[in-house]
């Protein structure tokens, strides 16, 4: 029998009295008595909740009391279940603070939900508590108290434990608790309705029973299940169903849900799936009176919670300038692009990259697509567009040693496709890895068909130059073909006679990006049937087509005859497995057919093959890195065996467009790597071997060595002037560091990258065949080379030594060199600067060819620098015709042109040289062409406003030259242009521009003249090369200049064109004109100068400088939207011009010194507020794109180091904001420009490149974040913490429960 209860009034005498007399520890057991007893006796819920206060503020307990919460729920759970009063206890102590209620609703938590079948009245009155009280926390004046209760709350729920994240922060457990709670319920709702088995887990992590309940569980609550209706169980599910929907809506449970999102993905990741499956599969949620898209919108509706803060700056009147609204009023759509047609003419140029145009181009339309806030569509056209103006900027090409046509189709037509084709893969690929991602499946695939579409309705852009007419035919035929059902032997059109179809199928460049797409299955056939994507007939004859030798042939194993050849030759393969057969033959065929297969492979299927370029490329590469066989014995290196096969290939893939075509697929280190081995190894070979090639052409390995060499050398800045990179320092170009080493780095990187891909099944492309890293030091010869280089433009020459085996091979050489200098004279007694030369004289008559030293490439090329010296220095002497100097050498061994460039280039910085005066007599005179280049060089620059320093105006004869680049255009002259000889021009030609560049001035004119008269049909191509030297050392030229461009790209000229990409890049240029010559467009001679600016950090400089006073001027034109649309392209020029004229170095100085710095000094306003206001959101959305295209925006870093000096910037010019908004830091700018490039910068960071906020130290967020909402701008401050990852989670929920409270 029970023991009689307790009245209250004695409980609380005793209490009193224990209270009056001293404080002492509460016991939580009598206060479970008292309230046990006032309960059965029917205690109102005000009078117990007084005297427990009494009691509990006599014993010294703080209230809220976390001690209360737990001795409470434990007696309402259980031996309080059944009193109705005990809930009223709970409910009354949650209102007025007698108990916290974020640890009263854990207790419940994990004390209800796993009893709520048994117990379904509990679990309804827990779900009441939890609507009420949920958003309800401990007063939080008191900040450890606060904090105590929520560690409390994580020690209870395990939540550090479960979600991973070590950490004591409140705002962390905060956001931990919620996200928690939420999970809870679905479980439960999941679990009631049996679609918890559905899911992968197939179990809940947070409905598991408590290990140290009182009583038995469920067990023990048998005898009373019969108390409870089915009908309350069900009505509970539908009840929890409502209350998740209800949370779901309230700000602040969504705000901190999306700090869950972005800091536990794996655990975000599961619980979505759990809310899309309850909310297509249960039951209950059609009666519940929450709607389903409440949950299948949840995680789109989630998304978006902090992002577009940069749109809600407290400039309301500039919104237009961070919205496509303002696109209406006077920028036009391709503005939006123009750094996309900026990269690509860039691109064009004659110097090479190292990089991968195709990451470049994709990352790039990510990020432009972010900041300008457009869609996948609008990214897709804008490169479409600019990729189609680069094309018909160059559709008349002028002649010369410049990429043309088959660059800029490579670039339409593959790199374009395959940087789309990587953006959709890396959709695709995040859709697999989870299936209910954030973006709709499938968009960027829709994107690109759309975009397509709508390249259709840029008529004035499709039509291609003539030379490509006939494959834009035959792509529309290839249409036309598939939907008549022309049965035309498996689809090959090689094989439709002129007899068996009409000609009035014409194609357009759409038809060719069509059939690109196809390829590489990004779109189907059903593209043929768009309306009007294909005009005229093909009309059938009965009568079998005849059988043309060409690739059906080849696929159906017909041996390779002179006739198949010539016509695979000129037919790019039509299909993969095409290409496929013919490296096969090419790898393992007989000599003969390997000859043969090469030479298809380096034809039009390397060239105009552009659907499957990008295997063409990596088989040729292959074939210059055959591996070692198996069985192979020999003790020369095996490469020798495929010399005819690699002097194929070096020939061909020599020419301007295919190492531009190589360039951009990102092939250069690995085509590097195969030249290094090929020039050790065939540079080491006495030239007694030679081969026989089908032409009839005899080779020998000083053949194959030169070639390879001096396509090896194109591919680093070889040619540049010595001094170049001391003077540059880390402010040097992209690019124009490379060395042999560095691209030997990248090669093992890229390998390294690929088997990686390979292993993981991802690998799309022929990979290496040697993944294995390889260094400088495994090129011993090559190596010894590249010291010597380096010594000889270091210091003058020295080191040659009588009676060694250099001196000797010199005194050979010059033997050879000097033959006609017979006539029983000596040329003993010529002085050298390093050489002592012997009697070298020798017959005229006697054989030419007994005069050519037996020696490998590598000894006379390390011999060169010193028969070259003294060459030069019999030239000074006039022991020595200019023509005859190097000429014999060059002949002899053709890669030798390399350290002559070498020696001319040391010599002419060291400036120790007699100028050489070209007089006609003693050396060629320029005067016959003197005077047309001056004009032709006013015409060039003269929208630029730049004056040209007169060329003529002291007389032609007084011309001159240093002796060194004299000489070095004497040799030049004497080669013939013709397909063997000009490949060596393709390294002297830059080589020989650089020398003049950095020559006083008119030096480049001067060797423009005397080179026209060599070459007419050259002119132009020469006289544009001679007009960029104008602006090399002149820096108000370039001022000039860069004020050109931002007036054509604005429409601040005075000219008749419009604003846009139109002005700034022009429509070509050439004499073929009419008129004649024609200006060239500024943004194109930027372009072609900024390369050869020595001082890029003043560069950049000038570019900022240049780009305010722009922005400037646009605000003092009429009209707002205009003038807003204009600032954004003012910057986006600005960003692309500095991007790439020093790539990340530019921008960390930028960052880091130019921008605090024009903030800090004091400048006279011009304009008002408004135009200071533009001023502000012009350097933002500079500086953010800047960033954004050296670092990476959307797609974030390329690696490690990347991202750790992306940090170490980003952190210090947030610093830099920080102390300057705090006022620690005195800005000379005005006001409306700081803030407005505050707002603007943080919040283009927030919206397009969040990621690089996670690296910065959470103080340095919470001081912006205070910074920002004492300024009005508190979603901005959110934003900012949201996206500093785990570390800033915990303030950015801290100030999410001060916004509600």
């Amino acid at each position: 029998m029970a023991a009689p209860a307790v009245s209250p009034p004695q409980m609380l005498s005793s209490h009193v009295a224990m209270a009056t007399a001293a404080p002492a520890a509460v016991s939580w057991e009598e206060v479970v008595e008292f309230t046990k007893a006032a309960a059965e006796n029917g205690l109102e819920a005000v009078d117990w909740g007084s005297r427990l206060s009494t009691i509990l503020l006599g014993a010294g307990e703080s209230l809220p009391s976390p001690g209360l919460a737990k001795a409470l729920v434990s007696y309402v759970c259980w031996s309080g279940y059944n009193v109705p009063a005990s809930w009223k206890y709970i409910e009354w102590a949650l209102d007025f603070g007698l108990v916290p209620p974020a640890l009263v609703i854990a207790h419940f938590s994990v004390r209800v939900l796993p009893y709520r079948r048994s117990r379904p009245a509990g679990y309804a009155l827990y779900m009441e508590i939890l609507k009420r009280h949920i958003l309800k926390f401990a007063p939080k004046e008191n900040r450890i108290f606060w904090k105590r209760i929520l560690l409390c709350v994580d020690d209870l729920l395990h939540l550090s434990e479960t979600f991973g994240i070590s950490s004591s922060e409140p705002g962390i457990i905060v956001v931990e608790f919620f996200f928690y709670i939420l999970w809870q319920l679905v479980d439960a709702a999941l679990d009631d309705e049996g679609l918890l088995e559905r899911t992968p887990e197939k179990k809940s992590y947070w409905l598991q029973m408590p290990q140290d309940m009182e009583i038995d569980g469920e067990d023990a609550l048998e005898g009373r299940r019969a108390d409870f209706s089915e009908k309350l169980r069900r009505t509970n599910t539908i009840r929890s169903i409502e209350l998740v929907g209800m949370l779901l809506e309230q700000k602040l449970i969504t705000r901190l849900l999306s700090l869950a999102r972005q800091n536990m993905p794996s655990h975000w990741r599961i619980f979505t799936n759990r809310l899309q499956l309850f909310a297509t599969s249960s039951m209950a949620l059609r009666n519940a009176s929450v709607s389903p898209d409440v949950f299948l919108n949840f995680t789109l509706r989630i998304q978006g919670e902090f992002h577009g803060a940069a749109k809600r700056s407290q400039f309301e009147e500039l919104q237009a300038f961070t919205s496509l609204g303002g696109l209406s009023h006077g920028a036009s759509h391709s503005s939006l692009w123009m750094p996309l047609d900026i990269y690509l003419e860039d691109s064009l140029d004659f110097s090479v990259a190292s990089t991968n145009a195709i990451e470049i181009i994709s990352g790039l339309v990510k990020t432009l697509r972010a900041i300008n806030r457009t869609t996948w569509h609008e990214a897709f056209l804008g490169l479409w567009v600019a990729a189609l103006r680069l094309v018909q900027r160059d559709r008349d090409p002028i002649e010369g040693p410049v990429p043309h046509l088959d660059s800029r189709f490579c670039m339409l037509l593959s790199v374009a496709t395959l940087s789309i084709a990587d953006i959709i893969r890396e959709e695709e690929l995040n859709g697999a890895e989870n299936r209910f991602k954030d973006t709709a499946s499938g968009e960027r695939r829709k994107a690109l068909m759309s975009s397509i579409r709508a390249v259709g309705e840029y008529d004035f852009l499709l039509s291609p130059p003539q030379s490509f007419v006939s494959e834009a035919n035959q792509a529309a035929a290839k249409a036309m073909l598939f939907i008549s059902e022309f049965n035309v032997s498996r689809g090959h059109i090689e094989n439709i006679s002129s007899k068996e179809k009409t000609f009035d199928c014409v194609g357009n460049m759409r038809h060719l990006i069509v059939e690109a797409c196809i390829a590489r299955n990004l779109l189907d056939t059903s593209v043929y049937f768009w309306p009007g994507y294909v005009t005229g007939r093909i009309s059938p004859q009965p009568h079998a087509m005849p059988s043309q030798p060409g690739w059906s042939a080849l696929m159906k194993g017909v041996p390779l005859s002179s006739s198949m050849i010539n016509a695979l030759m000129n037919t790019p393969a039509s299909s993969l497995g095409e290409l496929e057969k013919i490296f096969q033959i090419a790898s393992n065929g007989s000599d003969d057919d390997r000859i043969s297969a090469t030479t298809i492979l380096c034809g039009a299927s390397l060239i105009r093959g552009w659907n499957f370029q990008e295997y063409t490329v990596r088989f040729i590469v292959r074939l210059l890195s055959p591996p070692v066989p198996h069985d192979y014995l020999g003790s020369d290196s095996h490469l020798i065996s495929h010399a005819p096969v690699m002097y194929i290939i070096l020939a061909a893939i020599s020419t301007v467009d295919c190492v531009q075509i190589f360039s951009f697929h990102g092939l250069v280190p690995e085509l590097a790597g195969a030249l290094m081995a090929i020039c050790e190894v065939f540079g080491s070979c006495v030239p007694t071997i030679s081969w026989s090639l089908p032409t009839g052409e005899e080779v020998n390995t000083h053949a194959v060595f030169s070639n390879a060499f001096i396509l090896l050398l194109r591919l680093w800045k070889f040619n540049h002037p010595p001094l170049e990179y001391c003077i540059m320092g880390d402010g040097a170009p992209v690019g124009s560091q490379l060395t042999p080493e560095y691209l030997l780095l990248l090669r093992n990187s890229y390998v390294l990258a690929s088997s990686k891909e390979k292993s993981r099944g991802r690998a799309l492309l022929p990979s290496a065949t040697d993944t294995s890293p390889i260094f400088l030091d495994s090129f011993p010869k090559l190596k010894t080379w590249y010291m010597q280089h380096q010594a000889c433009l270091a210091s003058t020459l020295s080191g040659l030594v009588p009676g060694t085996p250099v001196h000797h091979n010199v005194d050979s050489l010059l033997s050879m060199m000097f033959r006609k200098l017979g006539r029983g004279k000596s040329v003993a007694s010529v002085p050298s600067g390093s050489v002592s030369m012997s009697n070298s004289s020798a017959p005229v008559s006697e054989d030419y060819a007994s005069l050519r030293p037996k020696l490998d490439a590598w000894d006379i090329m390390e011999a060169v620098p010193f028969v070259v010296d003294a060459a030069l220095t019999a030239c000074s002497h006039s022991h020595l015709s200019p023509r005859e100097l190097a000429t014999d050498l060059a002949d002899y061994l053709p890669a030798s042109i390399a350290t002559i460039v070498s020696y001319f280039s040391a010599e002419v910085t060291r400036g120790v040289w007699e100028p050489a005066f070209m007089n006609g007599t003693d050396w060629p005179s320029p005067a016959a062409k003197l005077s047309t280049v001056e004009d032709h060089i006013k015409k060039i620059v003269a929208t630029t406003g730049v004056d040209v320093p007169s060329l003529v105006t002291a007389g032609s004869s007084k011309a001159r030259l240093p002796l060194p680049l004299a000489a070095f255009v004497s040799l030049t002259i004497t080669y013939k242009l013709d397909s063997a000889s000009v490949r060596f021009l393709y390294l002297a030609g830059p080589a020989m521009e650089n020398l003049a560049s950095s020559c006083p001035w008119p030096s480049m004119p001067i060797v423009a003249a005397l080179w026209t008269q060599k070459v007419k049909r050259w002119t132009d191509f020469l006289t544009f090369s001679a007009s960029r030297t104008i602006f090399h050392n002149n820096h108000d030229a370039v001022a000039q200049l860069l004020r050109s461009c931002f007036h054509a790209a604005l429409g601040l000229h005075t000219g008749p064109a419009p604003a846009g990409v139109g002005s700034l890049l022009g429509h070509g240029f050439g004499s073929h004109f009419c008129g004649g010559l024609s200006p060239v467009a500024p943004g194109i001679l930027y372009l072609r100068v900024y390369r050869c600016i020595k001082d890029i950090l003043r560069l950049a400089q000038q570019i900022l400088s240049v780009m305010i006073d722009s922005i400037e001027l646009v605000a003092a034109q009429p009209g707002l939207p205009a003038a807003v649309a204009r600032t954004q392209t003012a910057a986006s020029v600005a960003a692309a011009f500095a991007w790439l004229a020093g790539g990340p170095r530019v921008v960390q100085s930028l960052f880091q010194e130019m921008l605090p710095s024009w903030f800090l000094v004091a400048r006279d306003s011009r304009g008002g507020a408004t135009t200071a206001v533009l001023v502000g959101h012009g350097l933002a959305h500079f500086v953010a794109l800047c960033g954004m295209l050296a670092w990476g925006g959307p797609g974030g870093p390329p690696s490690k180091a990347v991202r750790k000096r992306r940090a170490r910037v980003i952190h210090a010019h947030l610093e830099f904001m920080a102390n300057a908004m705090d006022g620690n830091v005195s800005l000379g700018c005005g006001w409306p420009t700081w803030q407005a490039y505050v707002a603007g910068f943080l919040g283009l960071v927030v919206e397009c490149a969040p990621t690089w906020i996670a690296d910065v130290e959470p103080r340095l967020l919470c001081r912006l974040c205070s910074a920002l909402q004492h300024r009005n701008e508190p979603d901005l401050a959110l934003a900012l913490l949201f996206h500093g990852g785990v570390p800033a989670m915990g303030a950015a929920a801290e100030h999410l429960c001060a916004l509600y409270p």
